[in-house]
């Protein structure tokens, strides 16, 4: 008796456990499933004809699909030209981020100097002003520059830095050991060196973070382009959806099919991204 009953314990453990493994999956499915639905309404939408838009009830499965309302896209709008535009911002601010942020955050998390400690705080302070309250100066300065529609105030910002992607990347090198470095200058290398061969190969999560989250922003920005660009040759792909609502009418299912075209690059570089970027989201979070 005293063997079959000490085992009930330890069955109702097991049992409890597997209840709340099998509980917490049902309520992510079922979030999933929830936030899923704008998704697929938005998948759906881009292949029905205008009459199946506005249908009642709704059609949740278009019949007959529309899978032509991709290329009429492309025929209404220089879609192509506007994807080009924006993997051209998104290439230039990237290299500017690389640049800025990785020098920047070198210089807080490796280097000894008076007064690095406060520069610091000052540099994250600037992340409490909202970004609007800055707009209206940075449009007169580029206006009296005469850079307005053109490229330059939607990449020129990006050499400057990032106090966020700062943060994040000097968070990731003061976990990177100082041994390192005092083996390097030993073997006779610079601050360069140890900065090129040795910090950055071993910063490339976070590296990783910088292009995913730089690519992101440029290519789902909508008010900087519509503020600085006029010439519709020049327009990005968030300005370029904007063809399709009118003040009368809106095609809403060439708009979906120009969303769905649109979400397109940043889902393929999050699958390709995703283990580097977890990762290094991970190591962040702990050093935080």
């Amino acid at each position: 008796m005293t063997t079959i009953s000490g085992h009930f314990p330890r069955l109702g453990l097991r049992g409890l456990r597997r209840f709340n493994n099998v509980s917490g999956y049902t309520v992510l499915m079922v979030l999933a499933a929830v936030f899923m639905v704008p998704l697929y309404w938005m998948f759906s939408t881009a292949l029905k004809s205008p009459q199946q838009t506005f249908a009642i009830p709704p059609e949740w499965i278009p019949a007959p699909v529309q899978w032509d309302n991709f290329s009429k896209v492309f025929q209404e709008v220089p879609f192509g030209r506007f994807y080009l535009n924006t993997f051209f911002l998104a290439f230039v601010n990237i290299v500017g981020h690389l640049i800025s942020v990785t020098l920047v955050a070198y210089g807080f998390a490796r280097l000894r100097f008076p007064g690095r400690n406060i520069l610091f705080l000052v540099m994250l302070s600037t992340l409490m002003i909202p970004y609007h309250v800055t707009l209206v100066p940075r449009f007169i300065m580029f206006s009296k520059l005469g850079m307005i529609n053109t490229y330059w105030p939607l990449t020129l910002p990006a050499f400057t830095g990032s106090p966020f992607l700062i943060f994040l990347v000097r968070q990731y090198m003061m976990s990177i050991p100082f041994d390192l470095d005092e083996a390097a200058y030993i073997d006779g290398a610079n601050r360069f060196d140890v900065f090129w061969r040795i910090i950055l190969p071993l910063t490339r999560p976070a590296l990783m973070l910088v292009i995913v989250f730089t690519f992101i922003d440029v290519w789902n920005d909508f008010l900087q382009p519509l503020i600085y660009l006029n010439d519709p040759d020049m327009f990005t792909v968030s300005l370029g959806l904007s063809f399709f609502q009118g003040a009368r009418e809106t095609n809403w299912n060439l708009l979906m099919a120009g969303s769905v075209l649109a979400m397109i690059p940043p889902l393929i570089l999050f699958f390709f991204a995703q283990k580097q970027l977890i990762g290094g989201i991970s190591v962040e979070g702990l050093k935080g």
